[in-house]
């Protein structure tokens, strides 16, 4: 008689398969969770790392430290008076840098209308530089000096420029009356700017014109600067006169 064969597997009943692979979508998923749970902690330490090296480099490495200083934009100022002025400490961490202190000292430079300081990465600071315009030339103490659109006095010349209007201020000129002046200046177009010889300042509603071929405009003050240059250049081409008056230039005068 034949042996029983009692190595032969006992086929599975459905039951017995079912429970299998329930089983085995259980293990899937407990493994898929501590996957899912080291891979965040893997990341969460890369994150942690790499904000970490970015500190160090950024607040305590050389390797960000200010080594380069630049200026850009002036031409009245030289990079060297600019740079002494703005005393950006070099071999301090960029990060670190007062932008806005050093701005402050630049614009203190009577040529300079304004300044903006950034940060050029990985280790140098930017200075630009916008410088004043002379709209006008203004003798003080007899110096030549330039004269801006605001009424700031910031460079000196050896001699006028040729196409800029002179202003002659009293002695008992004040600041206000510069501005006031300059203003004026600022408003004339530039065809009307080239007859101009000079602008003599009293005070700030006391200004007045005199044009190359000498004759006298009263202007008043500064208002209407830009309606009273209108009125004045139509005055000029159908009145011949030695004196216009448009300080009020809805009712000009000529005499």
């Amino acid at each position: 008689m034949p042996e029983t064969d009692t190595s032969r597997r006992t086929p599975e009943s459905a039951d017995e398969r079912a429970e299998r692979r329930t089983r085995q979508r259980f293990a899937r998923r407990q493994w898929a969770r501590r996957w899912m749970r080291w891979k965040l902690v893997v990341a969460l330490a890369l994150l942690v790392a790499l904000v970490g090296t970015a500190l160090w480099l950024v607040l305590f490495s050389t390797a960000l430290s200010v080594t380069e200083v630049e200026v850009s934009g002036n031409d009245l100022l030289s990079d060297q008076k600019v740079l002494r002025v703005a005393a950006v400490p070099e071999g301090e961490q960029l990060a670190f840098v007062d932008l806005a202190d050093a701005e402050r000292r630049v614009e203190t430079l009577s040529e300079v209308k304004d300044a903006d300081v950034t940060r050029a990465w990985p280790h140098g600071v930017l200075i630009s530089v916008t410088e004043r315009t002379a709209v006008a030339v203004v003798e003080l103490g007899g110096t030549l000096r330039g004269l801006d659109e605001d009424g700031i006095v910031f460079r000196d010349y050896k001699s006028a420029p040729r196409g800029l209007p002179r202003v002659r201020p009293t002695t008992s000129t004040g600041t206000d009356a510069l501005k006031e002046a300059a203003g004026v200046v600022s408003a004339m177009p530039e065809d009307l700017a080239a007859r101009i010889d000079h602008v003599e300042v009293q005070t700030i509603d006391q200004i007045s014109l005199v044009l190359r071929d000498g004759r006298e405009v009263q202007w008043g003050s500064a208002d209407e600067s830009d309606l009273k240059a209108t009125v004045l250049t139509e005055l000029l081409a159908v009145q011949d006169a030695k004196v216009y008056d448009v300080s009020v230039p809805g009712s000009p005068t000529t005499r």
